[in-house]
């Protein structure tokens, strides 16, 4: 592998440690500032939603100006949010750090996808891409752990300047060592920017790519604020506890990106589809049950194995409905899946309330195995 994609993945590391680092801190965080606990539980929709709605900008003017530049400044912009984020002394302020930091990290990760796929030809894409979603599971892993763990000791506010510091080292790593190859030269053509919406939306199968992505974010990401609040169903109210078990998602994600180089010669994007779908279905099933958290531990990681092998094998495909136009193919792509995570808390919110968790997670369960079992019939070749 190109060693840029490296740089690439460790630079997709400290922006995603912003992810979910407040998930298994939501009951600290909610203490500290005088909220309640669902209301403190939003700063993930405050984080994903302005990633999903910035995305139909970032993307184009990744192909327009430099993937790298947009990713160097985002990263700065990221920075300068967590350290807000640290001194903020009101929740609504917090809030709107979060929401900052959600529109910078959606020109890191999802513009990354686009830099590696301009450089990399679709017979190795798919395993390149896989080392990007390492660097990146690592730091939401590392975001969550960490923070569970730290906050036991350290107050939620040492949490969000570690990781503002993290990425001010990032910042300076992508200027000085990421471009976007000696063929690029920036532009700035807005005829040209709206022309390619109009090729990516040209190709059928992007309908069924943007739709299967938005349900997996609703479905999968929408349970991740509550973690914390379940596990208090059981007696276990230890940050540490809940930052473990949100944690073992990544691992999941880091079994997936050393697994599929040797996977997908067998099963195929195909295999990885259904296979995906079926264990990260069943994985919501179980934590239906409200087990002990060292069996939720283990559904989280069978959860993360399984959205991983599903998301990676659409994500892969996505990248050629339009080839020409990849910044905002990857953009709209973002959009529909982080569109779907910022409304997944609200909607097992409103699951939880109707119907309780048990059944809203149960529904969770089949929805995820039906995106696996439907999408590869509709966007993958016969043979596929």
């Amino acid at each position: 592998m190109p060693a840029f994609i490296y740089i690439v993945a460790a630079v997709a590391f400290t922006a995603t440690l912003f992810v979910r680092m407040t998930d298994p801190i939501v009951p600290q965080i909610a203490l500290d500032l005088r909220v309640d606990v669902q209301s403190a539980a939003l700063l993930g929709t405050a984080f994903a939603l302005p990633w999903a709605l910035l995305q139909p900008l970032l993307g184009p003017v990744g192909d327009l100006v430099g993937k790298a530049r947009v990713i160097t400044v985002c990263l700065a912009i990221l920075s300068v949010a967590g350290l807000a984020g640290a001194f903020a002394p009101t929740f609504p302020l917090l809030l709107t750090t979060r929401i900052i930091s959600g529109m910078a990290a959606g020109g890191v990760f999802p513009v990354a996808i686009a830099l590696i796929s301009d450089r990399v030809a679709m017979q190795t894409r798919q395993i390149a891409i896989s080392r990007l979603i390492l660097g990146s599971v690592t730091g939401m892993l590392a975001g969550s752990l960490f923070a569970g763990i730290l906050a036991d000791f350290v107050s939620w506010r040492g949490i969000f300047f570690l990781v503002a510091a993290c990425n001010a080292i990032a910042a300076f790593a992508a200027w000085y060592w990421l471009d976007d190859g000696p063929d690029f030269t920036p532009h700035f053509n807005i005829a040209e920017a709206l022309a390619n919406y109009g090729k990516v939306f040209s190709n059928p199968l992007s309908k069924f790519c943007f739709g299967a992505v938005f349900v997996e974010g609703l479905v999968i990401y929408g349970i991740f604020p509550y973690i914390a609040l379940l596990l208090t169903r059981i007696g276990e109210t230890r940050a540490s506890i809940a930052g473990v078990v949100v944690a073992s998602f990544g691992i999941g994600g880091i079994l997936y990106a050393l697994m599929v180089s040797r996977v997908i010669g067998r099963a195929g994007p195909r295999g990885l589809m259904i296979g995906g779908g079926l264990l990260a279905g069943a994985a919501l099933i179980t934590l239906a049950a409200l087990p002990p958290w060292q069996v939720q531990a283990v559904a989280l990681m069978s959860l993360g194995l399984g959205f991983f092998a599903l998301h990676a094998s659409i994500q892969t495909q996505m990248t050629e409905l339009a080839p020409e136009a990849r910044g905002t193919t990857v953009a709209m792509h973002s959009f529909f899946y982080f569109l779907g995570q910022a409304l997944g808390p609200i909607v097992y919110l409103a699951g939880f309330r109707l119907i309780d968790a048990p059944l809203a997670l149960l529904a969770g369960g089949v929805a995820i195995i039906a995106v696996g079992l439907i999408t590869p019939r509709l966007i993958l070749p016969a043979r596929a």
